[in-house]
Order: structure tokens, then sequence, then C-alpha cells
């Protein structure tokens, strides 16, 4: 059977049962609507593999914890004492790698433009009487003539986007819903104290993120062309080979991008569709809107708006993200920080309301351990450290050190869940928004919750919110188009027929997730999600020690060009 094939029956295994579930549900409840017609379908088809992801250990009456939840920390404490804490010591050279401090280096090398013991590329350049003319000279000696169709490099180095670019693409799949939905359902459930555990994990994660997206750079595929491939399906399968473990990393990169495609149609498609259209139908009228019923069309408008961008691959998608991402975030953090100043009175009340309910929550459902997780889960599926999805994106940057690009990773768990998720939460909490009679909240209600939670200080920003989440849900959406179109090329070829095919399917999604209800969604995100992180941790841990030669490396080039400027 040849790949074309394989990708035919994966669609036909996939879809038969929905269809065929579609089909009985018409014949017996013809009154439904298309919109529960998709939902029950939907629900049906996917509801024992989320019950088996979130299967809940009972460690008492009272305690019961998610399986997953466990190589999620403990991995990421793993690699916070394994780096000796580099998500607390990395984050100012991270910042350096951003402005571009090292970008010479990153491009060209170290030794090429410094050289051991002062000598560079045959010169010393002790006597040279001007460092950056050599700089340029050598740039000019090394640099391909010409352009490569479909990249946005700098085509003398490898990769295709700058580090700016790779960080809101990447920031793009993980600054998004997750901040908005996923913090209200996580203080609804958890309380005010989950806001603490999703400050800790997001710290946690950092250090996940600078392993896994280190290991995306080193082991990425560059093609004939100087098209980039990497991500986890690459770093499984050729890092544990070099280790002497070939096929256990060739079982885990299937794996992982099967789960990965099963990921980009869940959360990085249904569910941001699913609450983009939930805002647009609560603002214009809620029950009395005229998508009340029809969201599916809003689905489909979106889902050709995601088309075009996703048509033109990671160029089209980088040079959209660094100018959407750049403005959601300062927006949505702005309106954040004046409800804080508006409510600052609180905010001392909001603090301590955090620290007591991280240790002793009161009236919540599970105690500390329940606040925990709920903190923990939220964190993990609004940031994604450890679930390696965001190396793909990452693997697309130009430099010649993949733990330069490693640092910049850890910078977005920081920004995602250590500056955003907290600010949402904070002005939940001094809103009023965090009670016992929030805990029931229905999944599909935990948006409007934020958007009410602003609009008590700021009575029009539910329009600004709306547009906001539009525009997360957009950006998300075609970043992880470009992750599961990688992890689907890496089982079924890179051909133009393979490359629609997964594409149409994802726009489809769009549709599906914009009718279907946030509780069936929601369920297989988190599921697809988290299925995600188990092969990836497996295999980054093995593969630690690589990624700590590789940083050593790149500290050494840092000081070389230090010794050669002094």
């Amino acid at each position: 059977m040849n790949r074309n094939n394989k990708v035919m029956l994966s669609i036909a295994s996939f879809l038969l049962p929905v269809i065929g579930f579609a089909q009985e549900a018409t014949t017996e409840a013809a009154e439904k609507g298309i919109d529960e017609k998709i939902d029950d379908a939907f629900g049906w088809a996917t509801g024992d593999y989320v019950n088996a992801v979130f299967y809940q250990i009972p460690f008492t009456d009272e305690i019961k914890i998610y399986w997953v939840l466990f190589p999620l920390i403990l991995g990421a404490l793993f690699f916070t004492i394994y780096f000796k804490f580099i998500n607390f010591t990395g984050i100012w050279r991270a910042i350096k790698v951003v402005q571009g401090k090292y970008e010479d280096i990153e491009k060209h090398g170290a030794e090429m433009l410094y050289g051991e013991d002062g000598i560079a590329n045959g010169v010393d350049i002790n006597k040279v009487d001007n460092l950056e003319e050599h700089i340029d000279e050598v740039s000019d000696e090394i640099t391909i003539d010409g352009d490569i169709k479909d990249t946005i490099r700098d085509e003398s180095s490898d990769g295709e986007v700058t580090h700016f670019q790779a960080l809101t693409a990447a920031l793009s799949a993980t600054v998004g819903l997750g901040n908005i939905a996923g913090v209200a359902i996580a203080v609804s459930v958890g309380g005010a104290g989950a806001t603490f555990w999703m400050i800790v994990a997001g710290f946690l994660g950092m250090a996940s993120k600078f392993v896994e997206c280190t290991l995306g750079v080193k082991y990425r595929d560059v093609g004939p062309d100087g098209t980039i491939y990497g991500g986890p399906m690459y770093y499984l399968t050729k890092g544990l080979k070099s280790m002497g473990l070939a096929s256990l990393g060739k079982v885990l990169a299937v794996l992982f991008a099967i789960m990965c495609i099963g990921g980009s149609f869940g959360g990085g498609n249904m569910f941001q569709a699913n609450q983009a259209a939930q805002m647009v139908e609560n603002i214009t009228g809620g029950t009395e809107s005229f998508m009340y019923g029809y969201r599916w069309v809003f689905g489909l408008l979106m889902a050709i708006f995601v088309g075009i961008v996703i048509i033109g691959g990671i160029k089209s998608i980088a040079k959209v993200t660094d100018k959407i991402v750049p403005f959601m975030v300062v927006t949505y953090v702005g309106a954040a920080i004046w409800v804080i100043i508006a409510r600052y009175d609180m905010i001392g009340d909001a603090f301590m309301q955090i620290i007591d309910g991280a240790f002793s929550p009161e009236g919540v459902a599970g105690g500390a351990i329940g606040v925990l997780v709920q903190g923990f889960r939220r964190a993990a599926f609004s940031n994604e450290a450890g679930v390696g999805s965001a190396s793909i994106a990452h693997s697309a940057v130009r430099t010649k050190y993949p733990a330069s690009e490693g640092l910049v990773a850890l910078l977005e768990p920081f920004i995602d869940t250590v500056v955003v998720c907290t600010m949402t939460a904070v002005v939940l909490i001094i809103t009023g928004n965090v009670n016992p009679e929030n805990a029931g909240l229905a999944d599909a209600d935990a948006i409007l919750l934020t958007s009410d939670a602003f609009a008590s200080v700021i009575s029009w920003f539910p329009y600004v919110l709306t547009l906001a989440v539009v525009l997360f849900a957009f950006s998300t959406m075609i970043s992880w188009s470009y992750y599961g179109y990688q992890a689907w090329a890496y089982l079924f070829g890179r051909t133009s027929r393979t490359e629609y095919t997964y594409k149409i399917l994802f726009c489809i999604f769009v549709v599906v997730g914009s009718a279907a209800s946030l509780g069936n969604v929601i369920g297989f995100s988190d599921a697809m999600i988290f299925s995600m992180m188990v092969p990836n941790m497996i295999g980054i841990v093995l593969l630690a020690p690589k990624v700590k030669k590789e940083m050593s490396k790149y500290i050494e080039a840092i000081k070389l060009k230090r010794q050669a400027i002094d």
C-alpha cells in the first residue's frame, strides 16, 4: 500500500464512525439541529479515549490525581535540577538572544568570525582595525546568492525564521484561549489557589521547553531547497538512534505524530473555533443572536481565512504571527493592568487569597491536591511545556547553536503562564468572580466569566475581548496547522496530495469545532495535548545529556566573541 492510499485509509477510518453515528442520530432524533448532531457524533466518537487519558488514580476516597500529570511534573522537576535552574538563570541571556546580541555567531559560527587563539578564517583578528568590517567581509564570503522560494531565512545559514519570529509563531499557539477560558475554568473549580500552582507549573515548564526546543534544532532535517523539517518526530528518531535506541525512537516518534495530528484538530483547532464562536454569539445577543443555531456558518468563514494563510506554509504563518501576537498580548495585558489599577485596593487581598487557597483551600473539592491538579492541568494546556509541539516551530530558526533557540523558547511559559495567565486570574479574583457559586460553572460559560470580569471595570471591553478572542483563535489555529502538517508529512510523506488532504481536513474541523459543544471539544483537546506529552517526555529525558553538551558549546561561543571584542 503506497503512502497516498494510507492517507485516504486513515481519513476514512476516522470519519466513517462519525458519519455512521450521525446518520443514526438523524434517524433517532430528526428534530435535532445540525449543531447538535455534530456534537453528538463527536462526543460518541471520542468519549472512551478521553476517559482513558484522564483516568484518575485514587489515592484516598477524596484524593484522585490524573496519571498524565506525573510524567509532566516529574520531568519538569528533573530538567530544572539537571540544568541548574536554567528556568531562572537563563532568562536574561534568552532576552539578549531575542534582541539579536549574538546573531553574528549564531549565523556564521564563533570560530568562523573570531576563531580560536584569535585566528578567524585565516586572519588574525587582533590585528584587524575594524572588527565590524571584518565580520561583514566574512559574511560576504559565505553568503549564498539568490533567494530560496518559500523561506524567510538568511540563506547563508540553516533555518527559515528569526528568533523573534520563531518565538511569536510558537507563542501564537500557546498564548490564546487557554489563558482566557482555561484560567477561568481553573479558578472556578480550584479557587484562587489554583493560580499559585499555575505559576509554579509555568516556571517548571520553562526548563522542559528549553530542552525540547534545543533538541528540535539539533536534530532537524534541512531539505535541498533549505526548507526545515523538525520537532519531536525527528529528535526522537535521530537522537535515540544515536544512543543505540533506534526502535524505541521510531515507536515514540510515530506515537507522537499520531497524537500531534489529533492535537492539531482538537486543542489547536476545534477548541479555538468553539470559543471564538461562543464569544461572537454572546456579544451579538446570545440566544437572540443571528448566529444562534448556525455557529457552523461562523466556522465556515473562519475556515476560509485560515485556509488562505496556511497554504503559504511557515513563511506566511510567521509573517502573520509576528504582527498579531505582540498586538494581542499588549492589548490583553494592558486591559488587565487597567482593571488591576482600578481595583488597586484589592490587590493585596487577591494575592492573600492565592497563597491561602494554594495551601489551605476552603470549600474546594479535593482540597489542596485538587487545587494543585487544576493549576497544573490548565497551565500545561496553556503553555504546552513538555508536549513538544513548540519545538516544531522553533526548529525552523536560523542558528548554528541549537541551545540558543532553547533559551528563547524558555521565555514562552514565562510570558504565557507566569505573566498572562496570572493577569487573568488576578482580574477574576479582584472583580469578585471567584466564589463558591462559580465552582460548578459549566465549561462553556468560562470565557464569558472572564469577559464579565473585564466588563465590570471597562464596560466596552467585551467588544475588544471578542476581537482578541477571534485573533487569538486565528493565530493559534494557523500555527497548529503547521505542527499538525509536519506530523502528517512525517507519517504519510511530503507530496502535494498529502499536504492538501491535511489542510482541507484541518479547515473542515474548524467548522466542526464551531458547532460542537465545549464539553466534548475541551475533553478531546486536553486528551490529545496530554497524549503528546508521554512519548515526548520519555525521549527528552533520555536525550538531556545531548542538550547539556549543546548548552556548553553555545556558552563557549559567547565567551569566544567576548574575548575577541574585549
